[in-house]
């Protein structure tokens, strides 16, 4: 079901320097997602999204705080969308509550970092381009190589044939654009060989990776639950190797880790992304941003 909703604020302030994307700050556009990959965190009972799995809530008056908030913002930095929901799940396409934000972002010169498994963000190339004249990269999570893998493990999402190619297509247009190889889930999946070599031939800049998965809470349920549908018998094996432990390493991560940082060292791949630095801003006094 999607549902409207009215958010009170929407820009986020990130707490301390963030080492992985350099933002500064964040927002989520919808609550819920309809990629609905069975490993999710955004499942677990701490970021309080009742019904994850069945409703997304649209943020309806998201564009108008947006506006608002940048036009009062002292510090140019980057802004993150991605980490809760993916911003180009299926029903942006007609929604295009993210296009309508990435125009925002635009206008007041802010730059911009985001996440997606989508490749409709091909849709918003020339914003993306115009936003890169500031700062602009696009992160396109890949968790396997292989295609009907990847349908098991996110149902709902473009397969990664289809991000790959995306990355190919913003890399040739100038946008910095790399992949976050996470979650490896344990016992299912550590040919990063191969995603290695995809994410080089079609110009990824970075690969930021993680070995391993979280689990806790609802977030274990519902995933347990979906490996007993699609890999029975592997259930028990999380079981005995993790037991209620928040964080499932991948195997042998010390081995992917070596591997993976001489893959990327062969291909000329970052295996850290480059960011924006924050800067000041001076603000006019009916608070509309002065043109650089």
């Amino acid at each position: 079901m999607i549902r409207d909703i009215q958010a009170k604020t929407l820009l986020a302030r990130v707490k301390g320097p963030d080492d992985w994307f350099g933002l500064y700050y964040n927002f989520n556009l919808y609550r819920g997602c309809q990629h609905q990959c069975i490993y999710c965190d955004s499942r677990s009972e701490c970021y309080q999204i009742e019904n994850f799995n069945r409703d997304v809530l649209v943020k309806a008056n998201a564009i108008e705080l947006l506006r608002k908030e940048l036009a009062s913002k002292r510090v140019v930095g980057t802004i993150g969308t991605g980490s809760m929901n993916d911003p180009y799940m299926p029903l942006e396409a007609d929604r295009q509550v993210t296009r309508r934000a990435l125009e925002a972002i635009a206008e007041f010169g802010f730059p911009v970092h985001v996440i997606t498994k989508s490749d409709l963000a091909l849709r918003d190339l020339e914003l993306l381009k115009q936003i890169s004249q500031t700062y602009c990269a696009v992160t396109f999570t890949v968790t396997c190589a292989d295609d009907a893998l990847g349908k098991q493990l996110e149902p709902g999402a473009p397969v990664s044939s289809r991000r790959f190619a995306a990355i190919k297509k913003l890399s040739e247009n100038g946008i910095l654009t790399g992949v976050t190889m996470m979650p490896i889930l344990p016992f299912i999946e550590d040919n990063i060989r191969r995603i290695v070599r995809l994410a080089h031939e079609n110009g990824a800049a970075y690969i930021l990776p993680a070995f391993g998965m979280t689990l806790r809470d609802r977030q274990r349920a519902y995933y347990y639950d979906k490996l007993d549908q699609r890999f029975p018998g592997l259930r028990s094996r999380y079981e005995k190797a993790f037991g209620e432990r928040y964080f499932a390493p991948a195997q042998n991560p010390a081995r992917l880790g070596a591997l993976f940082t001489d893959l990327c060292r062969a291909h000329g791949i970052l295996t850290k992304m480059p960011v924006f630095v924050p800067r000041q801003r001076q603000l006019q006094k009916d608070n509309q941003p002065r043109l650089f």
